[in-house]
């Protein structure tokens, strides 16, 4: 709780955590937030720019939000498609509309979206398939946002547990836990990843195929975890309490697990918020070389991949919109975790 405490004190800490609140609440109700569902596509919509919302009309006069639908049409001589507005109906803009049906929270039946037209409403414009880049957004954010969590929980009981036993029981056990641990490290990565992305099934949806690729890039990763861990247990086993623990005839497990590990609290907490960022990078990285998340599943990686082209993101900039939540995400995660370090260890502010 003082943690917390502490940490809400920061304004600049206090702002990134309310930036992950917004983002993470949002993903929650992606389904009543977004107006079209994760498979809508419209063909005669390709590359559709936002939706313009209007507050005043012709006259001069406020009304409601309205908006008007946008006519295709294309233009032989520049051999490019032009969208310009439909202005013979308004659609005024409505909250709490019916619409696809899903399941709120995935469990309750549901039709009611947060807002919708009786036309055509893109915040964000369209895609390529003509499908609504802010609905994508919410349904692609979900798996860019909690795949690193996914990672956490094979990472560190492996890396907390392996580190703990090398540092307690020390010599040729600690030599060669620790040789073991270092040709994991040395296994790159990157190449292990091209190299399961030609031999996993090709059968295989999106999601089991990203999920696998993590789960394995975790059984890597935890070997740095683990050195860390093991150089504070070579520290914390000189303790007295450690001494009065073997004294009363604790076994070696349980004074691992019960009295030495929960002292890395500290550093495996900083280690966690650092730790989600780097994975919300490899998601949008993979994904983006086309390793990850396939369409027409939709992330944050996988539709960024689309802004690439020098045409897109001069005239369709509202396909970089992914790669600007990606920046802020990865920058909130950060503050927020070098806070906890800063509080947690006031010797590592130097």
């Amino acid at each position: 709780m003082d943690v917390i405490k502490q940490l809400l004190k920061d304004k600049l800490s206090l702002c990134a955590l309310l930036v992950l609140v917004v983002i993470y609440t949002a993903l929650l109700f992606a389904d009543f937030l977004a107006p079209y569902s994760k498979d809508y596509s419209d063909r005669n919509m390709s590359y559709a720019p936002p939706s313009k919302i209007f507050t005043i009309d012709e006259t001069g006069h406020l009304r409601r939000p309205y908006t008007y639908n946008y006519k295709r049409e294309f233009i032989p001589e520049q051999m490019q498609v032009n969208y310009s507005l439909d202005r013979s109906q308004k659609y005024p803009v409505k909250f709490f509309v019916r619409g696809e049906k899903y399941k709120f929270l995935g469990l309750i039946p549901c039709d009611r979206h947060l807002f919708g037209t009786d036309g055509q409403i893109f915040l964000l414009g369209t895609d390529i398939n003509g499908r609504d880049v802010f609905s994508r957004l919410l349904f692609g954010g979900r798996i860019s946002m909690t795949i690193g969590f996914l990672a956490l929980f094979v990472l560190f009981p492996i890396g907390l547990l392996y580190g703990g036993i090398s540092g307690y029981f020390g010599g040729k056990v600690d030599m060669i836990m620790m040789r073991f641990a270092e040709a994991v490290m040395s296994i790159p990565s990157f190449y292990l990843l091209i190299i399961l992305a030609a031999i996993l099934p090709s059968n295989m949806t999106s999601i089991q195929r990203f999920i696998l690729i993590v789960v394995i890039l975790a059984l890597i990763g935890w070997a740095g975890f683990a050195r860390v861990v093991r150089g504070m247990v070579l520290s914390i086993k000189t303790q007295d309490y450690i001494e009065a623990a073997r004294s009363i005839g604790a076994s070696k497990m349980r004074i691992i697990i019960k009295h030495i590990l929960p002292q890395t609290t500290s550093y495996i907490i900083v280690a966690m918020t650092l730790s989600v960022p780097s994975y919300i990078l490899s998601e949008s990285g993979l994904s983006f070389l086309g390793l990850g998340i396939q369409q027409p599943d939709a992330s944050w990686g996988n539709m960024l991949k689309e802004a690439q082209e020098y045409f897109n993101i001069l005239y369709r900039p509202w396909l970089l919109t992914p790669g600007f939540l990606i920046f802020v995400a990865v920058l909130a995660f950060n503050i927020v975790g070098d806070t906890v370090r800063d509080i947690l260890d006031p010797k590592s502010k130097g």
